[in-house]
């Protein structure tokens, strides 16, 4: 026989995990802004930046923001990706790390 679906314990986790993803959008939201250092403005001045980003039409306009954030995102990876690089030639791997000194994932 077919067990009943629990529609309540159903709701509750997809309540859970919609909080869950509202947390990690909010938390993603203020990193972008430390990461781009719009930490340094004040609230107004930042919610009026985001407010007439947000009204603009300008297609052009929009293309070039998004463009820029590209070169951003690609900026801060190649930057990470070469510090990482010399992290993992320039000192052997930590006791207990998940990298191996040869640049594995520790898994054999």
């Amino acid at each position: 026989m077919r067990k009943p679906r629990d529609f309540d314990a159903e709701l509750k986790a997809l309540e859970d995990k919609a909080r869950e993803l509202k947390t990690r959008k909010v938390q993603q939201l203020g990193e972008l802004v430390i990461a781009t250092g719009a930490d340094q403005l004040s609230t107004d001045e930042l919610a009026g930046a985001l407010v007439a980003i947000t009204e603009t039409k300008d297609t052009s306009k929009r293309e070039a923001w998004a463009k820029r954030g590209v070169m951003f995102f690609e900026s801060r990876s190649r930057r990470s990706a070469s510090a990482s690089q010399r992290n993992s030639r320039g000192a052997p791997a930590q006791p207990g790390s998940a990298q191996s000194p040869a640049g594995g994932t520790g898994s054999q």
